[in-house]
């Protein structure tokens, strides 16, 4: 039986009127191919459904990104139902997701669903966004005593976007008792805690998707 796995990018466009973001092509193109390669069924579902943005700034003309934007061609909407039926989740990034992941009601509940369950959850870069309100049932937050890594305080600000964003990402995941880890500034750095995975920055994404398939094969 193939795994099936869900992915969920964000819809949202804009840091500032005039500072255009969106979902970062990488983060997303490289863990898809990687899941494809294994065979595995892969649903693309966004926040609100539809077109997904793209990050300008991640743009790439690469031959074997072209199958998985296609995927963001008209994605469908995450829904609570998706709590069901799959093997695995996962969370790329994108400073999008900055701003409709943590306050998604739905993203929260089906992340909350696959937590409970003890499925695998995996994300990369600004993804963890996505982890930062999740709670089990009994209210302990997702990440507490969970090796974590996400994008660094460090890379924010050197990216001069600090003051742009509704929260510092590491310092939120460190206060909801994550024990962060993270590499140098950009270097490939990604953790596994049992069916959690996470990933520091776009320069992670082989590696988490990598680790999420090790979690799913265990």
């Amino acid at each position: 039986m193939s795994k099936k796995i869900l992915m969920v990018v964000t819809n949202h466009t804009k840091i500032t009127d005039d500072h255009k973001t969106g979902l970062w092509l990488e983060e997303f193109a490289v863990p898809y191919n990687v899941f494809k390669e294994k065979s595995y069924d892969v649903k693309v579902t966004s926040v609100k459904g539809g077109e997904v943005p793209l990050d300008p700034n991640s743009l790439e003309d690469r031959s074997e990104w072209k199958e998985a934007e296609k995927e963001l061609e008209n994605t469908k909407q995450l829904t609570k139902k998706d709590a069901e039926g799959f093997d695995g989740i996962f969370l790329p990034g994108g400073h999008g997701t900055m701003f409709d992941f943590p306050d998604s009601e739905t993203l929260q509940y089906v992340l909350q669903q696959f937590a409970e369950d003890g499925k695998v959850i995996g994300s990369v870069c600004h993804g963890p966004s996505g982890l930062v309100n999740v709670t089990y049932k009994d209210g302990t937050p997702l990440v507490k005593g969970k090796k974590v890594s996400a994008f660094t305080d460090s890379e924010e600000k050197e990216m001069q976007l600090d003051e742009h964003m509704p929260f510092m990402l590491e310092t939120k995941l460190r206060k909801k008792g994550a024990n962060f880890k993270n590499g140098d500034n950009w270097e490939d750095h990604s953790v596994k805690d049992g069916n959690l995975v996470t990933g520091q920055n776009p320069q992670s994404s082989r590696s988490t998707a990598e680790k999420v398939v090790e979690a799913l094969e265990s």
